[in-house]
């Protein structure tokens, strides 16, 4: 009909477009979804996602890459996190030298000034026994022939300079509070260095001085050394014998007054009375100590003067020998130089004979038989080199600690399997009615 209206010719012009145009759409069509097919939005996109997701498709490549180095440096980052924290929670690995800070010391010493241990005090025994008497409650001696005893030892306000050190001085302290709570001694254990001129040797002159000062409660300060270890627990001092002294050191008269010989006494352990005289004495002890010039000089006249001394700095012991040989009608008469048993005990000379002191002895003896103390000199196991073997002096430390812990373990019933093994095995069945077995022992 409107071919009668438009003219057949015409009509035959918009067909072909017609035509033409369906041809076109198709073609439109088919490439959109194609291309949805392979990069669209999915079944559901709309045209803006459709116009996104094209977008995203022409630039992918070059997203790839950057995003691919943005995960490497995610990983390697959270590898590296974990890592460090891994650093930082570990023990062995921790440089410990990051907090053991050394501030140096506060004050110079001055060279002209004479060294003092502190103020001078002339009235210590009349101060002290004007104390005693307003504080009764504090007395100095805990029964007849009983004195309050302060046991005094210590070690370096920084760890041991080996690995094992810090465990033998765990060691060393548990033994001595052992023995300290079996006989009814309090116990005074240091780390601080109270004068840094009195470094080493020297170091427990303040200490003790301090100690005497601020307890006047306590009537006898028994200093030992870390390296010392007590091995007959059930020995009891001998208090009554010392009433006329003040100073008690293991050592022998014909050798410190007669001979001078720097090794006549030892100083590792000894007992020291709360008085006026143990003050004075502390004084005419202490000028030696100070470190550099003043020690090294002092150890060149006891080197010369006391017999068979090896040539180094001053010392405490060869300090003491030096006074007592020199000014014996001074210091001489409270001095008692004890021999009878081991106040002082020389390890070389004890450690490979405890299994014959087991066979043959029993503890309280004190002596040669069954030693109070064994002293572990020239061992120096907190330092990085000894005088003897490391091994040797190690196990000998291990059994001479076993030794002693036995007579502690033996109250509850067992004992270690060896003196040289740190385990244990029952040696006492146990009661249903303990108290009554006369199983417990309490000094």
């Amino acid at each position: 009909m409107l071919d009668k209206y438009l003219g057949a010719q015409r009509w035959r012009r918009i067909h072909r477009a017609l035509r033409h145009s369906r041809v076109t759409i198709l073609c439109l069509v088919l490439t959109v979804v194609v291309l949805r097919g392979t990069i669209g939005a999915g079944k559901f996109g709309t045209p803006e996602q459709d116009f996104n997701e094209i977008r995203d498709h022409f630039y992918s490549r070059k997203r790839a890459e950057p995003h691919r180095v943005l995960e490497e440096v995610q990983t390697t980052h959270s590898g590296s996190t974990d890592d460090s924290a891994n650093d930082n929670n570990n023990y062995n690995t921790f440089d410990i030298n990051k907090i053991l800070v050394d501030e140096g010391d506060d004050e110079k010493p001055v060279p002209s000034k004479k060294y003092s241990l502190g103020p001078k005090i002339s009235n210590w025994d009349e101060q002290r026994s004007i104390w005693l008497r307003d504080n009764p409650n504090f007395s100095n001696f805990i029964r007849p022939n009983k004195p309050r005893v302060l046991l005094v030892t210590g070690s370096s306000p920084k760890p041991c300079e080996n690995p094992v050190g810090d465990h033998y001085l765990l060691k060393s302290i548990k033994n001595k509070i052992d023995y300290c709570r079996l006989h009814g001694i309090e116990i005074f254990y240091n780390m601080a260095l109270l004068d840094a001129e009195m470094a080493g040797f020297w170091a427990k002159l303040p200490l003790i001085r301090k100690l005497l000062l601020s307890h006047p409660e306590v009537e006898f300060l028994w200093w030992m050394d870390s390296d010392a270890m007590f091995t007959d627990m059930a020995f009891e001092v001998p208090w009554e014998r010392y009433k006329d002294y003040n100073f008690v050191m293991h050592g022998w008269s014909e050798m410190v007054y007669d001979q001078k010989n720097w090794i006549g006494l030892n100083t590792g352990s000894f007992l020291l009375r709360n008085c006026q005289w143990s003050l004075d004495i502390l004084d005419a002890w202490a000028p030696m100590g100070p470190k550099g010039k003043i020690r090294d000089e002092a150890g060149k006249i006891l080197t010369r003067e006391l017999k068979d001394r090896p040539v180094f700095e001053a010392d405490d012991q060869s300090a003491m020998v030096y006074i007592l040989a020199t000014q014996r009608e001074k210091w001489g008469d409270k001095v008692y130089l004890e021999n009878a048993y081991y106040l002082h005990g020389y390890w070389g000379i004890l450690v490979d004979r405890y299994e014959e002191m087991i066979e043959n002895h029993h503890p309280g003896l004190g002596d040669h038989r069954w030693p109070l103390v064994t002293h572990f000199v020239g061992c120096k196991p907190c330092g990085k080199f000894g005088d003897y073997p490391v091994e040797r002096c190690l196990k000998q430390m291990d059994r001479a600690f076993n030794f002693g812990d036995n007579q502690i373990l033996q109250i509850y019933g067992f004992t270690h399997k060896s003196l040289a093994s740190k385990r244990v095995k029952r040696v006492r069945n146990e009661s249903s009615n303990p108290l009554a077995s006369s199983i417990i022992q309490i000094r």
